[in-house]
Formats: structure tokens, C-alpha cells, sequence
């Protein structure tokens, strides 16, 4: 479609207009000369200077706009990638630009982070459960829409296959924590390829199976399902749960996956088709992570702070180099004990954060610090200088510095912006 036509009576317009075909015409002789024909060469060149010489004179609208017409004519013949530009270059182009910044952008200021694990909870969530008691309890169709794309949950729903009562499998081969699992191939998003867990309950003789992620703690949600007494979850308060049923004679000995596992009586029973099981996985907290500050200043006692894992034997041999996210409770000099439920730095209770305060008394979901690893009762541990010490929020359920020792400074990443997602948990970090 030509650029200008006859009726083209704004002079200013067609001035502007004409500039830019120019511009065009300059930007395909710089990078096609050498690719031109002799024929091509020359009428390009002259119809270049024809348009030049119309612009410098002051000429009107109608002979620029025959000058330029000719001369994008022109341009469209022998501009190859330079004029016109596809739509499929154009678009490949901007997103090269735009992953450039965006990785600048994540190599050197701020970084994106998916909390996994629930060693911060309830400051920062991994993946956790939310348990439904009853099928009124469960969410309809709208409302779990909503959930799944505001709060990153994503449904699972047991039913039994026959009449029975619900037995729990524990231990075995593969198991992450108390409850039977094996690993298997599965989906992120339904497409992605993944390893999985599977957990397996057994009704009236018969195999239930879902499958979460790997690090989704499925025994909390046995837990809240068929043990809660109104505590919040820990691994402490199911041990205590499941050792109670053991030692009451409340089991079976079955096959489950090819091994004779011990099932555990849950104590309820449903008929063929009841829901023995309804829970939704949360998505862990996506974390804003600054990684300019901290290589200006000190991180301070009370931070949430991220490091990489590669340089802390404790953690490498197991899980390689990765990110982990604690808060730092100890700097190089401080001494370190529990007392209680209380962390002491130097003597005193710790302070520089309301974590620490709301550990102590174990206000709402924060269950205390515990006594355990470097920090065990009646022990204390001094940080050793270019060090830091590391513990998770969630005490109880976190492997820490009580666990693998000190964090080097030099391994540092940054701090906590913000929880970016899910958007129901929208928050600045703290």
C-alpha cells in the first residue's frame, strides 16, 4: 500500500512522512550495498538523493509524496531484512531484547525464587495442604477455579472404591517421611515431564493412590485428615499420633507396592463411593529476592536471607548446589542456645525480628525453637568468623544450621523483596 496519495494536502505530514522513508533508505544502503544489484544500486542511490534534494528545498506535499512512494517501492524490492520487516522477525527480535534485561535483570538485581519446603512456614509457605472435613466443606466449580489461579491450588479428591475402613501405609522404601510413598513419572502443569510421589491408602483391601510433587509434605495432610487434635502440624505430633495407634494394636500388616507394610487404622470408615480424602495443594510463596544489597552491606541478625547451598558440605552431598531461604539468627562472634522455646543470642532472647518474639511464645502457628543438632538441650555454638548461622521459622520441621553448620558469607545471594504469588498472599517480606 503506497504511503502517500494525492489528497495528501498536510504539509507538515508529509514532511515527517517522507523523513522517515529517508531514514529507511539510508538504514538499507549501510547494510545491503554490497548485496545489490548495479541496477538496483544506482536506483536506489538516486532516488535517495531525488527525495533528499525535495526535503532540502522545502518542496509541497504532492511531489514528496510521488519522491517517497517511488522510493519505499524501491525499498520494498531490495531491503531484504532490513525492509519490510515480518511480523515473525520483528516479534523474534523484541523477545531477544526483552530476555536480555529480563536476565540482566535476574543475574544482577532482582531474582524471582519458588519456596519448595515449609522450613519457613508460616512466614514464607512451600507447598502446603488444606484439608477438607466434609464434602460441604469442599469448594464448587467457580470457587475452585478461583483458587487454582489465585492461590495456586490445585485439587486432589479420594473416593473409596468399596466399603472400609481407611488404613494409612507407613514406612517402606522411598518413603519421605512417615507415610508410604514410591516415586514415580509424572506432570508439572499436566505437560511438563516430572518425577512424582505416590501415595498409596488402602480401603477394604483396595489401593487409593495420588500423586504430589516431591516435595509436598503429605503427611501433614494425613495429619489434619485423620489425626488433627486441634495442634498445629508437626512431624513431633504425628509420630506421637501414629505410635499411639501402633501400640494399641490399631494396625494391619498388608502388601502395598510389592513390600508388607504396617497400615495404620485411621478409625474412619466410609461405604463405596464416600470421599475418604480431599485436600488442595497450595503452591508454594514465589519470592521477589534483591541481590544488590547485600554486596554493600552486612545482612543483619533477624534478615530472611537467601544463599546457595555449593559451599556447605552438609547440604552439597545430598542436594548439590541450589538456593535455600532461612533467617539469619547468628553473625560472626555471636553465641547461640535454646532455652525453652526461646532462641538466646549472647545471653539474651534474640531480637531483630517479631518472629523471634512470637517463636518464643509460641503465638499462633509459631510452635517454638527446638533444642536439636548443634543447638541441642544444654548446648550452645559460637559462629566462627567470614560466617553466618541459619535457622528456619518453622523450627520443628526445618533442616538448618543446627543440622549442616555454618552458611560462608561468600555464598550469600540476597534478601526477600516480596511474595509476589500466590496473589492471595501478596505480601512485603519480612
Amino acid at each position: 500500500m503506497a504511503l502517500f496519495n494525492r489528497s495528501t494536502r498536510d504539509q507538515r505530514r508529509a514532511r515527517s512522512a517522507a523523513a522517515g522513508v529517508l531514514d529507511l533508505a539510508r538504514s538499507v544502503w549501510r547494510y545491503r550495498r554490497d548485496q545489490l544489484e548495479p541496477g538496483e544500486s544506482e536506483a536506489l542511490r538516486a532516488q535517495t538523493e531525488e527525495l533528499q534534494g525535495l526535503l532540502g528545498t522545502g518542496a509541497k506535499a504532492e511531489p514528496l509524496g510521488a519522491a517517497a512512494t517511488k522510493l519505499e517501492a524501491t525499498l520494498r524490492r531490495v531491503g531484504g531484512a532490513v525492509y519490510p520487516k515480518s511480523m515473525l522477525g520483528e516479534n523474534a527480535e523484541f523477545l531477544l531484547i526483552l530476555a536480555i534485561v529480563v536476565l540482566g535483570i535476574r543475574s544482577y538485581f532482582v531474582q524471582y525464587f519458588v519456596i519448595p519446603t515449609n522450613s519457613m512456614w508460616p512466614t514464607y509457605n512451600g507447598m502446603t495442604p488444606e484439608v477438607f472435613p466434609g464434602a460441604k466443606d469442599e469448594p464448587g466449580l467457580l470457587r475452585e477455579t478461583a483458587r487454582v489461579l489465585f492461590r495456586g491450588a490445585w485439587p486432589h479428591r479420594l473416593d473409596a472404591p468399596v466399603d472400609g475402613e481407611v488404613l494409612l501405609p507407613i514406612g517402606g522404601q522411598g518413603s519421605l517421611g512417615y507415610v508410604h510413598c514410591s516415586q514415580v513419572d509424572g506432570r508439572s502443569w499436566l505437560v511438563l515431564p516430572a518425577r512424582e510421589r505416590r501415595y498409596t491408602l488402602v480401603v477394604g483391601g483396595r489401593s487409593v493412590t495420588t500423586q504430589v510433587p516431591l516435595d509436598f509434605d503429605f503427611d501433614w495432610a494425613a495429619y489434619d485428615a485423620f489425626f488433627a487434635d486441634g495442634g498445629a502440624y508437626n512431624h513431633t505430633r504425628l509420630a506421637s499420633a501414629l505410635r499411639e495407634r501402633l501400640q494399641a494394636g490399631a494396625y494391619v500388616d498388608l502388601e502395598v507396592d510389592g513390600q508388607t507394610l504396617r497400615c495404620v487404622r485411621t478409625g474412619r470408615v466410609v461405604r463405596a463411593g464416600d470421599r475418604l480424602l480431599a485436600f488442595d495443594e497450595m503452591a508454594g510463596d514465589k519470592v521477589l529476592v534483591d541481590r544488590v544489597s547485600y554486596q554493600f552491606v552486612r545482612p543483619e541478625v533477624g534478615s530472611g536471607f537467601v544463599f546457595r547451598t555449593g559451599g556447605i558440605p552438609g547440604i552439597a552431598r545430598v542436594h548439590g548446589d541450589t538456593y535455600y531461604i532461612k533467617r539469619l539468627v547468628g553473625v560472626p562472634g555471636d553465641t547461640l542456645e535454646v532455652r525453652g522455646s526461646t532462641l538466646m543470642r549472647n545471653g539474651s532472647p534474640i531480637r531483630g525480628s517479631e518472629v523471634f518474639e512470637k517463636n518464643a511464645r509460641q503465638q499462633g502457628q509459631y510452635q517454638g525453637y527446638e533444642a536439636s543438632g548443634l543447638l541441642a538441650p544444654g548446648a550452645s555454638v559460637s559462629v566462627a568468623p567470614g560466617n553466618y548461622f541459619a535457622m528456619g521459622d518453622n523450627s520443628v520441621n526445618s533442616g538448618d544450621s543446627r543440622e549442616w553448620g555454618f552458611v560462608p558469607a561468600s555464598e550469600v545471594v540476597g534478601r526477600p523483596l516480596a511474595v509476589y504469588y500466590p496473589l492471595a498472599r501478596w505480601q512485603a517480606a519480612h
